[in-house]
């Protein structure tokens, strides 16, 4: 049983910061990729971080230069600073690895909401 338990989330004000973690555990014997999908109220889910196993980073524009994933052993981060009103959903942990069934796992999520 894979399981994704991500921490961190909270009620914070504009320009403050945040710092999500994401436990992996379970039979996952090689994860390719790891990273945040966030998604807002009437809004679909979007790709917000990854880092993949050279420890290569990609960022949706909206966060780049505000926000930090990283990386430590079966944990992943997302260091969130500059916040802003539009960060506010709640934020999904995912792993995705190409030899499991099924590839892609997801953590429960955990609420951000930034107030003006």
């Amino acid at each position: 049983q894979v399981q994704l338990v991500e921490s961190g989330g909270g009620l914070v004000q504009a320009g403050g910061s945040l710092r999500l973690s994401c436990a992996v555990s379970g039979s996952i014997f090689s994860i390719n990729t790891m990273g945040w999908h966030r998604q807002a109220p009437g809004k679909q889910r979007e790709l917000v971080a990854r880092i993949i196993e050279s420890g290569s980073t990609d960022y949706a524009d909206f966060v780049k230069g505000r926000f930090a994933i990283s990386r430590d052993k079966n944990t992943v981060y997302l260091q969130m600073n500059s916040l802003k009103p539009e960060d506010t959903a709640v934020y999904y942990c995912y792993t995705y690895a190409r030899n499991s069934s099924p590839s892609y796992h997801w953590g429960q999520g955990t609420q951000v909401t930034v107030s003006s």
